[in-house]
């Protein structure tokens, strides 16, 4: 199994009462913030994915939230180049995972392609290229774009990304939202004819349909509570797949967790208890949910998914503002213990949903610099060696990994085969 930390640089001084009179993803004001802090919060981060590369995690993770506290990464273009060079210079053989540039609100999908493929060029062939379609609030409040035309989007540019990797020669692109006399990108990225494809998204049948047809990978978020909406994400991928007949590769999912370590189950408790409520209560827990279900940014298949599942997906979602502790372990949006829980727990997870990609945050909420290390550390020692051989024994290959890192990557669809309602 491949596994990847993944982190975000959220601001950790927020007001204790924060949650009660804020939203954490459109109107945080500026005024409550540190200029110290702020530069801490990005140094801290960037060295906490450049440890995980050293300690020999197979990728390093990060996301992309506009105008927002919990995660101030406006652009994961600027962390992947940083990181690209960083571990290159340091010979670290470690994939650059953007999990999303969302092309839902991308008003400029080449410039898209060019970092990414900059991002690729720069790491050696390292990267894998991620993209979400966006979170309704960041996509249509943040950036202006109507919620109708936000998936819309995505299925144009897409396709226009992937062929301004793949075409050898010059050509004129009219689309709907982006006309181009002339695609021409400089650089095109090493990996030919692209990088790995992920398409991160909350489980609409339809996305799914997107990524088995056209080769990609599937990432699924576990920040809703694992245990409550893991079980019907996992198996609708799965059947899904056998419908289409596409073998059931544990490698094609991926899935992100929240992850505390500490020596034992108790003082992990101690450790990272406020930490963890930090991160759910003021974080995405504080983003009011009619602003991340916007009415026109769902597909029907969506809308049923979401009606049919209310009350386990989003049941844990709407008390997540005020979630103590023990409901948010309970519900599985985080494994929190000792070594030997958080492994069995892990790998639980991954044989029972067959995951073959498991990307743990491990900087979680207002984690300071010393203990974020120490979680790091910890999980690199004594449970990443135990996750390595959950697909060992299965003559499965890795298809969406960089080959410069072990990877067999196949061909993924050279004109999509499904779009339209990917949210």
């Amino acid at each position: 199994m491949k596994v990847s930390a993944l982190a975000q640089a959220g601001y950790r001084n927020l007001p204790d009462d924060f949650e009660r009179h804020f939203d954490a993803g459109v109107t945080t004001p500026w005024h409550l913030t540190e200029p110290g802090e702020v530069h801490a919060a990005f140094r801290d981060y960037l060295d906490c994915l450049m440890l995980a590369a050293r300690l020999g995690f197979d990728g390093v993770g990060f996301t992309e939230h506009g105008q927002s506290s919990y995660d101030m990464v406006a652009n994961p273009s600027l962390v992947g180049a940083a990181l690209a060079y960083a571990t290159e210079a340091e010979n670290l053989k470690v994939a650059i995972n953007p999990v999303g540039r969302s092309l839902g609100k991308a008003r400029e999908p080449v410039r898209v392609a060019e970092e990414y493929a900059m991002i690729d060029c720069i790491s050696g062939g390292r990267l894998i290229a991620g993209f979400p379609v966006g979170l309704l609030y960041d996509a249509s409040i943040n950036n202006g774009v109507p919620p109708i035309e936000v998936r819309a989007r995505f299925d144009e540019n897409l396709p226009l990304v992937l062929k301004a990797w793949r075409d050898q020669t010059p050509f004129a692109w009219n689309g709907k939202f982006a006309q181009h006399p002339c695609v021409n990108i400089w650089p095109r990225p090493l990996q030919q004819p692209s990088p790995p494809v992920w398409i991160t998204g909350i489980g609409n049948p339809t996305t799914f349909q997107l990524a088995l047809k056209n080769n990609f990978g599937f990432n699924y978020f576990g920040w809703f509570g694992a245990k409550l909406t893991g079980p019907r994400i996992f198996e609708r991928f799965w059947e899904t797949a056998f419908r289409l007949n596409v073998p059931q590769n544990p490698y094609r999912m991926g899935f992100m967790q929240t992850v505390c370590v500490a020596e034992t189950d108790s003082q992990a408790e101690r450790k990272f208890a406020r930490h963890i409520e930090y991160f759910f209560n003021k974080g995405i827990g504080a983003v009011p949910l009619e602003k991340l279900a916007i009415p026109g940014g769902i597909s029907l298949p969506g809308i049923q998914f979401i009606l049919r599942d209310h009350a386990g997906d989003f049941g844990f979602y709407a008390k997540m503002r005020t979630a103590k502790f023990a409901e948010i372990v309970d519900a599985g949006a985080v494994v929190c213990g000792s070594p030997e829980t958080v492994t069995e727990q892990l790998i639980e997870i991954a044989r029972t949903n067959r995951i073959g990609n498991l990307m743990v945050m491990l900087k979680v909420g207002s984690m300071t610099r010393d203990l974020t290390e120490e979680n790091v550390t910890l999980f690199a020692q004594k449970v990443l060696p135990k996750l390595r051989n959950v697909w060992a024994n299965e003559p499965w290959e890795h298809h969406w990994w960089p080959s410069r890192l072990g990877g067999r990557p196949a061909a993924t669809a050279t004109e999509l085969t499904a779009t339209g309602g990917v949210q």
